[in-house]
């Protein structure tokens, strides 16, 4: 199975949602912040491991302390996951700190700035 096959693209969206609703119900960690979303899942294509991009609404603390919640959920999460996916193989998942959104909010504000910066200036021409 080649990486970017539709079959793989269905295994990932599947496994992305899983994991989300797995970590939003089933885990009960107090490090783990409420506003934590599963911004990506991509699976090896022998289905051994899963890269799992994590998104935490929260400062930089509450970040660090969800994906070590995370970390140590891992084998309760593959549990989980392995009882509602029917896969040949369960994937090893590792969780990554996802900061893409948080970077396009940064971004977006910035850009905010320079259009009213540049209104500013128009007007008092």
């Amino acid at each position: 199975m080649r990486k970017n096959s539709i079959k793989n693209t269905r295994i990932n969206a599947e496994v992305q949602k899983e994991l989300s609703n797995i970590i939003r119900n089933e885990i009960k960690d107090p490090r783990i912040h409420p506003m934590t979303s599963v911004v990506a899942a991509e699976v090896a294509p022998d289905l051994k491991f899963c890269k799992a991009y994590i998104s935490v609404l929260g400062d930089e603390e509450a970040q660090k302390s969800t994906i070590q919640g995370l970390k140590n959920a891992s084998s309760y999460i593959r549990t989980k996951l392995a009882q509602s996916v029917n896969l040949r193989n369960t994937p090893q998942i590792t969780f990554v700190l996802d900061q893409s959104i948080e970077y396009g909010v940064h971004m977006s504000k910035l850009i905010d700035e320079v259009t009213a910066k540049d209104r500013n200036g128009e007007n008092e021409d």
